[in-house]
């Protein structure tokens, strides 16, 4: 078992493999299950340190990918979200959102309420381009900082 598992993750370190892993890996994690693409992009870098640039772009891709269908489940979601339109805390977060428009979706970068905001920023029907053009720029951002950092801070990597 243990010698097969070392073989998949071996394939999966492929650069010709393990950007599209990531990518995949990134979409999945930027809608509403939680995953997260961080520890796939570290050890793909890891593994592969020439591919900082290539991976990062393909992880914000995925991931910015992945926000635009979180936004679009938002969009068909009214129905559903109608119920619940009158409580405090829906009405605070709505004049937010409205005020702000897709410039939040900066913050969709932001773990437990990025993807939900991405599928608000739906509900609301904010302009989706803009929507799309401020989550690639947040995810982007999380991307180089947060992989940056790692990287600086275990160079060696990070034994389990």
């Amino acid at each position: 078992m243990e010698s097969w598992l070392h073989q998949v993750l071996a394939l999966l370190a492929l650069p010709e493999v393990g950007l599209s892993t990531l990518f995949l890996i990134a979409f999945v994690s930027a809608t509403l299950l939680p995953m997260g693409s961080e520890p796939a992009l570290f050890g793909l870098l890891k593994l592969n340190p020439e591919l900082f640039w290539p991976a990062v772009f393909v992880a914000t891709a995925g991931n910015t990918l992945g926000g635009a269908v979180s936004w679009a489940m938002g969009w068909g979601s009214h129905s559903l979200v109608d119920k619940y339109r009158h409580s405090d805390t829906h009405l605070r977060a709505l004049d937010w959102l409205e005020r702000i428009g897709p410039k939040a979706c900066l913050l969709s970068w932001l773990p437990g309420v990025g993807d939900p905001l991405c599928a608000v920023a739906g509900w609301l029907r904010l302009p989706f381009w803009p929507c799309l053009l401020y989550m690639a720029i947040g995810k982007f951002a999380r991307y180089v900082t947060m992989t940056a950092v790692l990287l600086w801070f275990f160079p060696g990597g990070i034994s389990f």
